[in-house]
């Protein structure tokens, strides 16, 4: 049983080592109170989703790429053209140094990439994509975060020989859950933004996360088939992290919810993919945190370790359902 993984996609296309240099333009989140302080999603961290290799080893960023409030009226309340410039040259050199990274795609990760006004969006998109060559633009994103004039100003970086994506934060079809996490977004409306970024042939890849409170086998069966209903591009696959200090962790100490093991998200995750329609591209299948952001170490699986496994149960569920 055989997935698309997006590395053998980008090794396909690129013929040469193409990695995802990931930024944190000082966005926020409409789904947060004040700013980026305060809790919308019940699992998320200050950090909003930035990339672990972005940090110091303590989780702090260096001087240059700290929040500071921005304070240009329009503009997210962070953002920095310095901060994303370094941390756009730190990333490049981090990639090149550690995996020989020779095509750079530019990706808007951190927090709500398209929560400003579109013409405030196209100047920031603008400045991050002349600091340096970049073979893709890649924004990550909220469904209620989304609307027709930002569709279109996704829409216009796309070229013949460059490649646009909107990754769209979705989690779960289940409005229970979705309510019960705190995401401030119906299914409703992630099918509203999903459809506009298709109709102007926008590369999607949809975020799913396993684990969620609530959620068994049946949940997960009923949005993997939404999943091969939508046929978007690809998909992301998170396990359930709660790091310490968020309004989740608060409910798993009070033995409100129960928290997922990586052998049961392994489980899962063979699951979903052996559902998953094989032409959707799969980008993620396991998400970390930093060490200092988890309770216990103990059950948190390496990656590698991950898809080793998970190679070996795909392999023997395709010899149950074959009669090999």
């Amino acid at each position: 049983m055989i997935f698309r993984s997006y590395s053998a996609y980008l090794k396909e296309k690129y013929g040469a080592p193409a990695y995802r240099v990931g930024i944190d333009a000082g966005f926020s989140c409409p789904n947060r109170r004040n700013g980026r302080t305060g809790y919308g999603c019940t699992f998320c961290d200050e950090a909003g989703s930035r990339a672990v290799y972005t940090r110091n080893d303590n989780g702090t960023y260096p001087e240059s790429e700290r929040f500071r409030p921005c304070g240009l009226p329009g503009f997210p309340p962070g953002y920095s053209a310095e901060s994303v410039r370094s941390q756009i040259q730190r990333g490049m050199a981090f990639l090149k140094r550690r995996y020989g990274a020779e095509i750079f795609l530019l990706y808007f990760q951190a927090y709500s990439n398209t929560d400003a006004p579109a013409d405030i969006l196209k100047r920031i998109y603008d400045d991050a994509l002349a600091a340096a060559s970049f073979s893709e633009l890649i924004v990550s994103t909220r469904p209620d975060c989304l609307d027709a004039e930002k569709a279109d100003l996704l829409a216009s970086y796309r070229r013949h020989d460059f490649d646009v994506w909107c990754e769209l934060g979705l989690q779960t079809v289940h409005d229970k859950t979705l309510d019960f996490i705190g995401r401030g977004h119906s299914y409703a409306d992630f099918l509203e933004a999903f459809t506009l970024l298709k109709e102007r042939n926008i590369k999607t890849a949809v975020h799913l996360i396993f684990g969620l409170p609530g959620e068994g086998e049946k949940e997960l069966d009923e949005t993997i088939d939404e999943i091969n209903r939508l046929r978007p591009d690809a998909v992301k696959i998170h396990n359930l992290q709660i790091p310490v200090g968020t309004p989740m962790f608060a409910q798993l100490k009070r033995g409100e919810i129960n928290a997922y093991t990586m052998e049961e998200h392994l489980k899962n995750t063979v699951r979903a993919l052996s559902r998953l329609n094989p032409e959707i591209l799969v980008m993620r299948l396991t998400c970390d945190i930093m060490k200092s952001q988890r309770e216990n170490n103990s059950g948190f699986w390496k990656k590698g370790t991950f898809l080793n496994e998970l190679n070996k149960r795909l392999a023997e569920t395709e010899s149950l359902f074959s009669g090999k």
